[in-house]
């Protein structure tokens, strides 16, 4: 059983902003999809570089963003965790209902947006309870399973296939409210169908147990406080770096065949990999990188009212119901309007934070936590 090594857990600068990386790029790639809005119409103001602009975001941030997202979240629960045994205290029942809490944060957000992940990631986040009480031998080796793919590799070996009929199904009714109903007609959609949507999409994606596998290794490393810089941590992560980018590149160059919808999901884990380690080497090597990446620290302390904002007013704006801007603007133009997102809220954030600890929805969450 896991015991706390009552170890100081000071707040994670690096954490903060591979959270706001993170949702900034969760941000763009939305507005690449024009928040999940797959139309057959023709696109209005589309440009050549479209193509080229949505195949190398989709390389860049499709799921590696909401993978660090939930790698950050089980960090997060292991510093909770952790703070609380310190203190002779059982953080389990507290987490549950903080779960419940962002569940529901999750509800009002599908409301405006069907590929809300805090739903989900309320789900997941419960499995870390009873694994938290296992010692790392144990975590690492579940880490491990996860990672290999067991669903997808399972169908691969014994030749069976998922059927996604029903997830075709049900994205077509999402989608066609999108484009052409009424405001409360998407809210009314979303709310039946969207969390149906989201829990098959992880399948069909692969991610089902990604997520989780992420979430574990979170809370791993934070056990091994591998964001910290201390001891050989640095060193640990220029291996991963240098591992992870020379696998990247030697796949790069490999038709994956009948094995992509095993070996897909773990190249995007593998770039995932990739990303994170090169932030955190260069966070702590170069005080030019701190300097820049700083102010999305702010944007990262902010990451759950962001979050729910971008599905507010990216939805307002490509929805059928709002601007309509989903057959108007091509992938090029849709990106500008994502980094015009971003740095809205970047700016909001830095105006609350003026005279604000903590996020309106971080702060309402850590309330009704504490409760």
């Amino acid at each position: 059983m896991y015991k706390t090594r009552s170890l100081p857990n000071t707040r994670i600068d690096v954490a903060d902003a591979l959270r706001g990386i993170a949702v900034a790029g969760i941000i763009l790639y939305h507005s690449v999809e024009h928040f999940n809005i797959f139309t057959q119409e023709t696109i209005i103001h589309a440009l050549p570089s479209d193509q080229t602009v949505g195949d190398i975001l989709a390389w860049l941030l499709s799921g590696k963003m909401y993978g660090i997202f939930a790698m950050l979240f089980g960090l997060s629960f292991f510093i909770m965790n952790d703070n609380q045994q310190q203190k002779g205290k059982c953080f389990s029942g507290r987490f549950a209902w903080r779960m419940c809490l962002l569940f529901m944060f999750g509800v009002i957000n599908i409301a405006f947006y069907d590929g809300d992940i805090l739903m989900l990631y309320a789900c997941y986040g419960l499995l870390l309870i009873p694994i938290s009480y296992l010692p790392s031998k144990a975590v690492w080796c579940i880490i491990g399973l996860l990672a290999i793919q067991p669903v997808e590799l399972f169908c691969l070996l014994a030749g069976f296939e998922i059927d996604h009929t029903r997830f075709y199904e049900i994205s077509g009714v999402i989608n066609n409210a999108h484009e052409h109903g009424t405001f409360w007609e998407n809210t009314l959609t979303n709310l039946r169908y969207g969390f149906e949507v989201n829990l098959r999409f992880n399948v069909f994606s692969g991610r089902l147990t990604q997520l989780l596998c992420l979430f574990i290794l979170g809370m791993q490393l934070g056990r091994q406080r591998m964001f910290y810089n201390e001891g050989r941590n640095l060193q640990i992560w220029h291996m991963v770096l240098m591992v992870s980018a020379t696998i990247v590149i030697a796949l790069s160059f490999v038709d994956f065949g009948e094995v992509e919808m095993w070996l897909k999901p773990i190249y995007n884990l593998i770039i995932l990999l990739m990303i994170v380690s090169a932030l955190v080497t260069a966070w702590y090597a170069f005080e030019g990188v701190r300097r820049v990446l700083h102010h999305l620290c702010i944007f990262g302390r902010m990451s759950l009212t962001n979050y729910l904002l971008q599905s507010i007013i990216g939805c307002s704006i490509f929805c059928g119901y709002g601007l309509a801007c989903y057959y108007k603007l091509g992938i090029t133009y849709a990106v500008m309007v994502g980094v015009g997102m971003v740095i809205t809220q970047y700016l909001f954030a830095r105006l609350w934070f003026s005279s604000h600890q903590r996020g309106p929805l971080e702060g309402l969450w850590r309330k009704l936590t504490w409760i």
